[in-house]
């Protein structure tokens, strides 16, 4: 069964940095599409992050493109977000998803959120 679980979130102020961490269970995730996206309070759920397993290039949403690094560990079967420079408008609740039977590329599932599996999220504050 495809399970995640989100953790890192937290209180945070402007320029500071946090690193999410995102395990997975039930598949491998560095074979599949994976993803990070939040929701802000009153948004729509946006892409953050997303590569994917046929073109392997990892996407990032022009708002935190040079402060945000995707990075997967095999070992651990874990995604982690980088997340550096924050600014109040990364307040957000940021999720991990995977597709485990499209082969799109990250570009696409960052844009299109067509994900299979969310994980429950973890909340990301950014505030004086």
């Amino acid at each position: 069964q495809v399970h995640f679980v989100e953790s890192g979130g937290g209180l945070v102020q402007p320029g500071g940095s946090l690193r999410l961490s995102c395990v997975a269970s039930g598949f491998e995730a560095a074979h599949y599409a994976i993803g990070w996206f939040r929701q802000a309070p009153g948004k729509k759920r946006e892409g953050v992050s997303c590569v994917s397993d046929s073109d392997r290039v990892t996407y990032y949403a022009d708002p935190v493109k040079g402060r945000f690094t995707m990075s997967r560990d095999k070992a651990k079967n874990t995604v982690y977000l980088q997340m550096n420079s924050l600014k109040p408008e990364d307040t957000a609740v940021y999720y991990c998803a995977t597709d485990l039977h499209g082969d799109y590329s990250g570009s696409y599932y960052c844009q299109t959120l067509v994900m299979d599996y969310w994980g429950k999220g973890t909340l990301v504050n950014v505030s004086t």
